[in-house]
């Protein structure tokens, strides 16, 4: 299974810089020179990466000038889910654990599945799709989500009213 860890924005200066949104928590890392990220377009190989103010800035292999950069925007960069490191806090999960959970009430019927998880600037929120297909967004906080078993495939939301509704 592969895990995004960004994506692909617009070029950057004329030499084939490309900005990153990241969806990784550990972009040092998994952005370093020499790193080998998989995408829809096969293969990227990082060459170099520097910041612009709050803007992370990659070049890769190959991207030499402004129209080859233009050319990846949009592309998804993954990474192997093996290649995570573990995680040691057990309030913390990567994306990929939770996509695919199926979510109860906390009187156990069943409201649907997790299908995303976003991450705006607050709260990480799970998009949840119900068994009518409809969708509801879940902010990922303990209060609404008192239970996570992995391993089991549930999660358990405590809604408030109106949420499910």
């Amino acid at each position: 299974m592969d895990v995004v860890v960004g994506r692909i924005g617009r070029p950057h200066g004329l030499r084939g810089d490309v900005t990153i949104a990241v969806t990784t928590d550990d972009p040092d890392t998994r952005f370093a020179p020499g790193a080998v990220l998989d995408s829809d377009r096969g293969p990227l190989t990082v060459v170099a990466r520097r910041r612009s103010g709050p803007l992370l800035l990659l070049r890769f292999a190959g991207v030499d000038d402004r129209d080859a950069a233009e050319a990846l925007r949009g592309t998804t960069l993954r990474v192997a889910a093996e290649e995570l490191p573990e995680v040691d806090d057990p309030d913390e999960f990567y994306d990929h654990q939770l996509v695919g959970l199926s979510v109860r009430h906390t009187d156990g019927r069943t409201l649907g599945e997790v299908i995303d998880v976003w991450h705006p600037p607050a709260a990480p929120v799970l998009l949840v799709r119900r068994p009518d297909g409809t969708d509801e967004a879940v902010p990922f906080v303990r209060a609404l989500v008192p239970t996570v078993d992995v391993p089991a495939g549930f999660l358990v939301v405590a809604p408030p009213d109106g949420m499910f509704a």
